[in-house]
């Protein structure tokens, strides 16, 4: 009898034994360090996080300025949008939100030996607002190349990014929670 006390108790303690374990691990799992970026590369994240809002605004002409005239959209597809009047025209449906609604945001913006060259990543969230999607959500992830030019403004040149996959309402909070209006400033 008390050997199978002894196997009920083990039994019913196993669950409770991994679960403290599991926590253990998590709180032991060192965090990422925070991304640090230069001025420049702040002035680039704040660009991507203009680009986006343009979308979220539906806001055509703002969209627009954001794309230089010779971009290159879905960058590594077998064949790319070409053009800013190109990308625009493609990307209406999109900016007018009617059956898609994107947002996204930088996580990180880098800029190396060139400096009117940056590239910026991050997540993005799709949206499908018709009654009875599914699925509701998709998220994925985007990097883009960024160009300063002439006058001095920053603007998409190059862009793609990660297929989306459906994404629970979990998922889809915990990108809500990530985005940061401030740029890390190192």
């Amino acid at each position: 009898m008390d050997l199978f006390r002894s196997i009920a108790l083990l039994a019913l303690l196993a669950p409770l034994a991994a679960a403290a374990a599991d926590a253990t691990a998590a709180e032991s799992k060192p965090t990422p360090p925070e991304a640090r970026m230069t001025a420049a590369e702040c002035e680039v994240w704040t660009r991507e996080l203009s680009f986006a809002k343009s979308v979220a605004d539906h806001d055509a002409v703002a969209f627009a300025e954001h794309i230089d005239p010779d971009a290159a959209f879905a960058a590594e597809s077998p064949e790319p949008l070409r053009g800013r009047t190109a990308i625009t025209q493609q990307w209406d449906g999109i900016v007018q939100g009617k059956r898609l609604l994107l947002s996204w945001y930088p996580t990180r913006t880098t800029i190396a030996g060139a400096p009117d060259v940056a590239i910026s990543s991050g997540p993005a969230l799709f949206e499908d607002p018709s009654p009875g999607a599914n699925p509701h959500y998709r998220l994925g992830a985007f990097h883009s190349v960024w160009h300063r030019t002439a006058d001095g403004t920053w603007r998409v040149l190059f862009d793609d990014g990660q297929a989306p996959t459906p994404a629970n309402e979990a998922q889809v909070a915990a990108f809500r929670a990530g985005r940061q209006d401030r740029c890390p400033k190192g």
